[in-house]
């Protein structure tokens, strides 16, 4: 069912010096800051030749990864995006094989649609679903 890795989406302390790190250091090309306020984030986007990196920050106290920064000050791998062809037939099948979907579909990032699976059915780790 899942596609392509679409993103790995790390949790910053300060976006300016986190985007640097992967622009100066690493050599990547870096997108400029988005506010999603939607979301509750702001997100730079690292390109990579097979798949991208996302780096979020806390938009607003509300943030959902505002909790996530205050346990993790350094930052830290927040969720893994896996790539789907249907996101209605894909929650569909999490629900029916027991997995918990978190929230609603919405829109991403991306401008494609979302959903978030709940790390506890997949050792450890959030997973976000997009519709390629």
């Amino acid at each position: 069912m899942i596609g392509k890795l679409n993103h790995v989406a790390i949790v910053v302390p300060d976006l300016a010096a986190g985007s640097a790190v992967y622009r100066d250091t690493l050599g990547a090309t870096v997108s400029d800051p988005v506010d999603l306020p939607e979301h509750g984030v702001t997100t730079v986007f690292v390109e990579l030749p097979n798949t991208k990196i996302e780096l979020l920050h806390p938009l607003g106290e509300a943030s959902p990864i505002a909790r996530f920064l205050e346990n993790n000050p350094a930052g830290g791998v927040h969720h893994v995006c896996y790539e789907v062809e249907d996101i209605e037939a894909a929650a569909e099948r999490m629900r029916k094989a027991g997995a918990r979907v978190l929230g609603d579909i919405r829109i991403g990032a991306h401008d494609k649609p979302v959903l978030f699976l709940h790390p506890k059915d997949f050792c450890g780790t959030l997973v976000e679903l997009e519709q390629a």
